[in-house]
Formats: structure tokens, sequence, C-alpha cells
């Protein structure tokens, strides 16, 4: 029977690219007047409707733990254990904020959805000194637009055995620099329901905390170690008492 486990799942996976294609597809004439026109709000609810609409019809519910007091009219820096590629979808889903991805250049290579990702987020070449550095003069633009950006701080995902990756300087960095506060976020499930092993994980319920707001306007450059270090403390101990360690 194990082999039959392993046949749905390879379906379930195949039922994600066409569930996650479909509705760029469809709303691709919206999506690129939102591009082109820098409709923001369009953009947003755009976005939101597709993380909603990839969770749903991949069998996950969402089970929110709301404790930030989100202004609507600010921007944010927001992070996140990074686990699945369901971390998208769930910060689609759950924060209704006009905000761009700094992701790695390798996604937008992807047919269709990698054009899309190019035009509306901040690509990045890790392995690039220039990309890495023309990433913050692209942050000030969006930030100027009224964006919020959402990162990784750990710089990608991780070995799959690491319950949590040190954190790169980069978001932090950014946070103080332009006097943003940041949302951190857990996710508790995501790599267990949705990992990158093709023959693992199943629909189901996926818990996400978005922890208490950060405030950076009375900090300098200076602190950029002590903000990454409180923040990861945060996030790690969230997961260390959710039993989430247990997995390791």
């Amino acid at each position: 029977m194990k082999w039959l486990k392993f046949f749905f799942r390879l379906i379930w996976r195949g039922w994600f690219v066409i569930i996650a294609g479909l509705p760029i597809i469809i709303f691709s004439p919206l999506i690129y007047i939102a591009i082109a026109f820098d409709m923001q709000k369009l953009f947003t609810w755009l976005k939101h409707i597709w993380g909603s609409w990839v969770l749903f019809w991949m069998g996950f519910r969402v089970k929110l733990d709301n404790q930030a007091n989100i202004d609507p009219k600010k921007s944010y820096i927001i992070i996140g254990n990074h686990t699945s590629v369901m971390d998208i979808m769930v910060l689609l889903k759950v924060i209704y904020l006009p905000f761009v991805f700094v992701g790695k250049i390798e996604l937008s290579k992807l047919p269709i959805f990698g054009y899309l990702y190019k035009k509306s987020n901040i690509m990045v070449d890790r392995k690039s000194p220039k990309s890495r550095k023309d990433v913050y003069e692209q942050v000030v633009d969006f930030i100027k637009k009224g964006n919020s950006i959402a990162i990784y701080p750990e710089g990608g995902v991780p070995d799959p055995k690491l319950l949590l990756a040190p954190f790169k300087n980069g978001a932090f960095r950014m946070a103080i620099e332009h006097q943003l506060p940041i949302i951190p976020m857990v996710y508790f499930d995501n790599k267990r329901k949705f990992p990158y092993d093709l023959f693992k994980g199943g629909p189901g319920s996926l818990r996400v905390k978005i922890l208490p707001v950060i405030q950076t306007d009375q900090l300098t450059l200076e602190d950029v170690d002590a903000l990454k270090d409180f923040a990861y403390k945060l996030i790690y101990n969230e997961l260390m008492n959710n039993q989430i360690a247990k997995e390791f």
C-alpha cells in the first residue's frame, strides 16, 4: 500500500501545478493591467484571491493566530521561517497589504508565473554581490509606492533537518534604514504538510501565528545584530513551544 500513497501524492502534486497556474491564466489580463498601471489595490486583491484559491483546492485550511496590530496605511518588513511553497500562499491569504517579495531570481525563469513574478517583485541573485546591492535601491522604490516588503531572513529554504536556519542581516538592515516596523510570522505545519519532498505531505490544517509588531523607530544600524537575534529568538521559541522540534 506504500506505493499507492506515493502515487496519490504525485497526483496531488501535479494537481498543485494545475491549481496554481489556472488563476494566473484566467486573470492574466487583469494582472497585466494591474502591473502596467501600478494598480496596487487591484493587484493586492488578485494575489489574495490566488493564495486563497490554491490553499482551498489543495485541501488546506489555515488556522490563524493574529497577535499583531497592523495598520493598513503603513509599510512593514514581513519576515517568517521559510519551510515550503505554501508559505507564500498562506502569506498572501492572511496579510491583506500591498507588498512585494524579495525572492531568488531562479523563479523568474518559470513559464507564465516567472514573468509576472519578475514584474511584481524584487529579484535577487544571491551569487552576485551587485544583485544583492541593487535590492536595496529597488526596495526604496517599492516603499515609496506604499508597499511592504516580504523577505525570508534565512536566505532561502534551509536543510529540512534544521528547525530554523540562522538569519541574514538584509531584512533587519532594511527595517532600520527605512524605519519600518517588522511583522514576524511563524509557520508551524507547512514543512510537514507540503515539503519539497514529492512523496511526503498531504491536505489538512496549516497553523500560522502573526506575532506582535516589532518597532524599529528608535534603532540605528548599530542595532542590526541585536534586532536580528531578537527576531530569531521570537520565531525559534514559538517553534519549540509548539512541539515542532519533535519532527527534527
